[in-house]
C-alpha cells in the first residue's frame, strides 16, 4: 500500500515534465519553412558562395540553386516557391511567364531595369537595386567634399531619365546639377567642358559611359583638372575614382533575411538596400589634395541621416 502511495504521489509530477518537454519541442520547431530558389544562368564560385551563405543563414529554410538551363517555365513550378534571381538572364527567363512564383531579382541596376521593363514592374516580381541610390551618392558628396556645389553628370540616352531625379535631390541641398551628354565616348570634348563648369563628378552607373574602355580617358582627365570623381561604383574607386557608397554580400543577405521572413505579397516592388558600405581611394585622395575619406565614419554618418525623417 506504501509503495503504491509512493507511485501515485510521483505520478503526476512525472507527467508534467514529460508535458513541458513535449511543449519545448513543440517551441524548437518551426511554425513553418520555406522553399527558396535561386537561379542564374552561369553556376560559378561566387553563385555557390552566396547560395552556402543564404542557406547558413536560413538553416529552418529549404535554400537551393538551380542553373536556368535546368528548370522548367516559370508558371511550372510550386506557387509557394521563393525564386531568387542572380542575374538577367533568369530575369528575362521569368519575364516570359506572368503566372510563376513570387520573385526577388537581384544585382539589376535601374537602367538595366528600364531598358527591360520601361517604367512598370510586372507583378510578383520584386527589383532590388544594385547601382547606389543617387540620394545617398549626393550625401556622400556633401559629406566628403561640403565645398562642392556644382555637380557634372556625364549622362547617354540610356541614362539621361535619372537626371530629373538627380536634380529633385539636389536642389534642397543647394546643389546644381551640371548635365552633359556624352554620346561619342571617343570624343574628349564633352568631358573637358563639363570640368571647365563643375566642382566635382557623380558618376551614373551607365555602362555605356563607365567602362574599361573609358576609364583611363576619365580618370587622366580628372587628374589633370583635379577634379574629383565620386561613383559610379565600388570597382570604379578601386579603378580611380575618389569614393562611392556600396552594398556587399553580407548587406544583401541582411535584405534577403528580412524579406523572406515576411509573405510575399508584402515584399516592395522596388528597394535599395538600407544596409551600405563606403568605399574610398586613399592614393587618389592625396594625389587631388583632399583628405582621406574614412569609410567607416562617413558611412555611420550617411546611415544615421537616413534614419531621421
Amino acid at each position: 500500500m506504501g509503495d503504491q502511495s509512493r507511485t501515485t504521489l510521483l505520478s503526476p509530477p512525472r507527467r508534467w515534465q514529460r508535458c513541458l518537454l513535449l511543449l519545448c519541442l513543440l517551441l524548437s520547431v518551426p511554425a513553418w519553412s520555406a522553399d527558396i530558389l535561386l537561379t542564374a544562368a552561369e553556376d560559378g564560385a561566387g553563385v555557390q558562395a552566396f547560395v552556402q551563405a543564404l542557406a547558413l543563414q536560413r538553416p529552418d529554410d529549404h535554400v537551393t540553386f538551380t542553373p536556368l538551363t535546368g528548370l522548367p517555365a516559370p508558371s511550372q513550378l510550386p506557387a509557394s516557391t521563393r525564386l531568387i534571381l542572380l542575374d538577367l538572364p533568369s530575369l528575362d527567363w521569368r519575364l516570359q511567364d506572368a503566372q510563376g512564383p513570387w520573385t526577388l531579382v537581384l544585382r539589376i541596376s535601374r537602367l538595366q531595369a528600364r531598358q527591360r521593363l520601361g517604367q512598370g514592374v510586372p507583378a510578383k516580381i520584386s527589383l532590388l537595386w544594385s547601382d547606389p541610390p543617387l540620394e545617398r551618392q549626393l550625401r556622400l558628396i556633401a559629406t566628403i567634399l561640403p565645398q562642392a556645389r556644382r555637380i557634372g553628370v556625364l549622362y547617354g540616352a540610356d541614362s539621361e531619365f535619372l537626371l530629373r531625379e538627380l536634380r529633385q535631390y539636389a536642389a534642397p541641398r543647394g546643389l546644381e546639377i551640371v548635365p552633359q551628354r556624352w554620346d561619342d565616348t571617343n570624343d574628349s570634348r564633352p568631358l573637358l567642358h563639363l570640368f571647365r563648369n563643375s566642382d566635382v563628378l557623380l558618376g551614373l552607373d551607365d555602362p555605356q559611359l563607365y567602362n574599361p574602355k573609358t576609364a583611363k580617358n576619365l580618370l587622366l582627365s580628372s587628374y589633370a583638372r583635379q577634379l574629383p570623381l565620386v561613383g559610379p561604383n565600388a570597382g570604379f574607386v578601386k579603378a580611380g575614382s575618389l569614393a562611392s557608397t556600396y552594398s556587399d554580400q553580407t548587406n544583401w543577405l541582411a535584405v534577403l533575411d528580412r524579406l523572406l521572413d515576411h509573405p510575399p505579397a508584402g515584399w516592395p516592388r522596388t528597394l535599395y538596400p538600407e544596409h551600405f558600405k563606403v568605399m574610398g581611394n586613399p592614393q587618389v585622395a592625396r594625389s587631388l589634395g583632399i583628405e582621406q575619406v574614412d569609410e567607416a565614419n562617413v558611412a555611420a554618418r550617411l546611415a544615421e541621416g537616413e534614419k531621421r525623417p
